[in-house]
């Protein structure tokens, strides 16, 4: 028996085709002209730069709200303003939303927040990244609490996805208000100059509480963020070279914690002297360099991506590869503050730590660090609370740790730059390094104090006393003697030393304590 089936009516397709359209368009060419004027892109115009041509599959385009009063009924666009689905980046899965300001200038509401909840649940149960592109008025003021429980699920599922898959805001409009913790829960956070802010209280709340009189780019703009406050990663001057450069950073990262980062073979041989460094460094402990340049010279095609370079200066952080492998380094930088640690640059670090050791990602610490930065400032500010930040990422990090001193390695900042005694898996040192308790001329004015006020010629048995401390305990090989050095290497040998230690390490499988989670000093 064959049962008749009837086809889909042609009207009921022409009905899906216009109502797609109008999901897909927006409210009117006013409203994306407007959006333009203010040198802004559209939500789809963002998510078409962001991920491979052809590749976004949306989800929820047809919710709308179901909230009435204050003229809600009469106005039930499709998307709510926020476009959301999941698409590729070189070819691997990704997962966004992206506020869509022409529409209730993007303001989120009870379906805005569904839709995003919905996505972000489905980024983790797939593994896969997610990136927010983020442009909103926060909440949508009509529809009361229900909102404000909106972001709260927006903040439970970022916690929830925290070291588990990539989480990536990119800030594109305004932020304020609660709004602005979503993108401080992710991994890094972009910014645009000009058109994004962040702020959890305005300019004007601000001038009427404290009478300080301050634009929205001065409060919370890319550069104050990025060089100030340490909020973002990064600072753009146009959306198509931020949206660029998130795909960069993408194609880094592994897809989740149970991945491994993409490798990309190299034609740069693993084995290549890296001559250039016995230049590069200066053999004085007091002369600056730039140890941006070290890390050129010894990374594949000398290619480094860095995490905050606006910020905190004197220590870098950065995603490079070696061999084709991912890899995280953290430097001392002596072109900025002698290199020293201070509060930003532990805070700064420890993070970047902490990011690497969750997804993977191995670690390299290039060390010529003076110590940390002495001052009345720095000690009520917390530095022991601060230093112990990455004090505490370095003990707790179980992927591959190497560790390659420069020259001077002085202090407890000797300790925390990941030495041996905190668990480095292989430390490594250049003929130029100097361990030690502190710095010659300060630990001969300490243990011969006596002795040069007594001295007839207090000049002379002051530069005599600091040689004699030098040759016995910081010669180049006093660590290595005590095997607190692994090696002592020449620099020209850096590239394949590092190479050769990670290969080692690369199946390296470390457990901690059982335990609900540590108590790190936040």
């Amino acid at each position: 028996m064959t049962i008749a089936t009837e086809a889909v009516v042609p009207d009921r397709l022409t009905e899906l085709a216009e109502i797609k359209a109008l999901a897909v368009d927006g409210p009117d060419d006013q409203a994306t002209a407007r959006q333009h004027a203010k040198g802004k892109l559209t939500a789809r115009e963002r998510i078409g730069l962001l991920l491979d041509e052809g590749s976004f599959q949306e989800v929820e385009a047809l919710r709308r709200h179901r909230a009435t009063g204050f003229g809600l009924e009469d106005k039930r666009p499709y998307t709510d303003g926020v476009v959301t689905g999941w698409g590729t980046v070189h070819g691997r899965t990704v997962f966004v939303y992206a506020h869509d300001f022409r529409i209730f200038g993007g303001a989120l509401g009870e379906a805005h927040a569904a839709k995003i909840h919905k996505v972000m649940d489905l980024a983790l149960a797939a593994g896969a990244p997610l990136v927010s592109l983020n442009d909103g008025a926060g909440a949508r003021i009509q529809e009361g609490v229900t909102a404000l429980a909106g972001y709260g699920g927006i903040f439970q599922r970022n916690t929830r996805a925290s070291g588990v898959i990539p989480q990536i805001s990119v800030m594109l409009g305004p932020c304020a208000g609660g709004a602005a913790y979503s993108p401080a829960l992710t991994d890094f956070v972009f910014m645009v100059r000009e058109t994004s802010q962040m702020f959890i209280t305005g300019p004007d709340v601000v001038k009427a509480v404290t009478g300080e009189e301050i634009t929205q780019n001065g409060l919370g703009g890319a550069d104050v963020h990025a060089g100030v406050s340490g909020v973002a990663a990064f600072a753009h001057d146009d959306e198509a070279a931020c949206l660029e450069d998130v795909r960069f950073l993408l194609s880094l990262l592994p897809s989740n914690n149970r991945e491994t980062a993409p490798r990309q073979p190299s034609d740069d041989p693993a084995g290549r002297l890296t001559e250039a460094l016995r230049k590069i460094v200066p053999a004085s402990a007091h002369q600056a360099y730039d140890i941006r340049a070290v890390i050129e010279e010894i990374v594949d095609d000398g290619e480094y991506f860095e995490i905050q370079p606006h910020w905190a200066a004197n220590v870098v952080c950065a995603l490079v590869r070696l061999d084709g492998h991912v890899t995280g380094v953290v430097a001392n930088q002596p072109a900025a503050f002698a290199g020293v640690l201070d509060i930003h640059a532990s805070e700064k670090a420890a993070r970047f730590v902490q990011f690497c050791d969750a997804f993977s990602i191995p670690l390299v610490t290039l060390v010529d660090v003076p110590g940390f930065l002495p001052g009345v400032d720095q000690e009520h500010g917390g530095i022991i609370r601060h230093g112990a930040k990455l004090l505490y990422a370095y003990c707790n990090a179980t992927v591959p740790r190497v560790q390659l001193i420069l020259r001077k390695a002085y202090g407890g900042a000797y300790i925390v730059m990941d030495s041996r005694s905190i668990g480095a898996d292989v430390s490594l040192a250049w003929p130029t390094n100097e361990i030690a308790v502190m710095g010659a001329e300060g630990a001969a004015n300490v243990i011969f104090r006596r002795e040069i006020a007594a001295a007839d010629d207090p000049d002379a048995v002051r530069a005599q006393k600091i040689k004699e401390y030098q040759s016995e305990l910081m010669h180049p090989y006093y660590a290595a003697e005590r095997g607190l050095v692994d090696d002592v290497i020449d620099p020209a040998d850096t590239r394949s030393a590092l190479i050769g230690a990670l290969a080692m390490l690369r199946s390296k499988y470390a457990d901690l304590p059982s335990r609900k989670h540590g108590n790190p000093p936040l």
